[in-house]
């Protein structure tokens, strides 16, 4: 196989990885192993296989994505965001199966060391987590075709992703890490509702009821704003309730950049224009995780 192939088959599996959305699943544990350093009790170990394993459940949810949204054929021609390699022909489908399996197997396998050291909640988080991936588009009643994938988003990009890497490090839990988990779970959130708000024509005409289908554009441009400026101030919130950790509220100068970002969801409905909106989303979100962790630690 020559150079050009081999590199043609990585582009193909990098639009499958959809790596502009993975700073969503990196974040809320980069934020939660800040927490913890913060405490004085830190797990390199820990840290770093909650890291891989965040990341693969989030490649196996999108691998998941991809072909169930084709086997539904809620991915076609018509469709306007970026190529979607089972759609296009690029994967077949058993393919896609055997690397949905494959990557959620090598999630179990980093998840055996954190549950031998977190126990039963690491385990409850892990398959909830694995589970909670394919079912948002699998099986006979695809959570995000009913509207679900939103509050899911939230929850387990946010507070569960915070807490369990908090947890897995510490072997302990409080208040304020629950809190300074929601901020980044806004911010997951807010690129799902990018990505609903392009694919609305679509996911109407297909069946796939997105919060953006049953409320409209307006509601979902309207959650955009809320999600992205409520997790860009909360940090306040989260200073007044811990008493401490003020420089953490640097976090909020992500709404600089946002404001164009945002002026993009509220003006704007080409295909082209909400992918970049969409991977802007995604860097702010990364950014945010830079400023709360750096300023949580200062």
């Amino acid at each position: 196989m020559s150079d050009d192939r081999d590199l043609s088959r990585f582009r193909i599996w990098l639009l499958a990885i959809r790596p502009k959305t993975l700073p969503a699943g990196i974040v809320p544990v980069v934020i939660g192993a800040a927490l913890a350093y913060d405490t004085g009790i830190f797990h390199t170990t820990a840290f770093l296989l909650a890291l891989a394993g965040s990341i693969l459940i989030q490649i196996g949810a999108n691998f998941a994505n991809d072909l169930f949204d084709y086997l539904k054929k809620s991915d076609d021609s018509e469709r306007v965001g970026p190529l979607r390699v089972t759609q296009a022909g690029l994967v077949s489908p058993a393919q896609m199966k055997v690397a949905t399996f494959v990557v959620f197997f090598l999630a179990l396998l980093v998840g055996i060391y954190l549950v031998y050291r977190g126990g039963v909640p690491i385990v409850i988080i892990g398959l909830a987590s694995i589970l909670f991936g394919i079912l948002y588009t699998g099986g006979p009643y695809p959570l995000g075709y009913f509207g679900l994938g939103d509050i899911l988003v939230l929850i387990f990009y946010g507070p569960v992703a915070v807490c369990g890497t908090y947890y897995v490090i510490t072997l302990d839990f409080n208040s304020t890490v629950l809190l300074a988990g929601i901020p980044p779970g806004m911010l997951a959130t807010a690129i799902l509702t990018v990505n609903n708000l392009r694919d609305i024509d679509n996911d109407r005409r297909t069946g796939k009821r997105t919060l953006a289908v049953r409320f409209g554009r307006s509601f979902a441009r309207v959650e955009y704003v809320f999600m992205l400026s409520g997790a860009a101030l909360f940090p306040i919130l989260i200073c007044l309730v811990d008493g401490a950790h003020k420089w953490s509220m640097v976090s909020a100068a992500i709404l600089i950049p946002g404001a164009f970002a945002a002026r993009s969801i509220l003006t704007q409905t080409s295909g082209p224009v909400l992918n970049r909106a969409l991977a802007e989303t995604g860097r702010l979100t990364a950014l945010y995780g830079l400023f709360f962790s750096a300023g949580w630690l200062l």
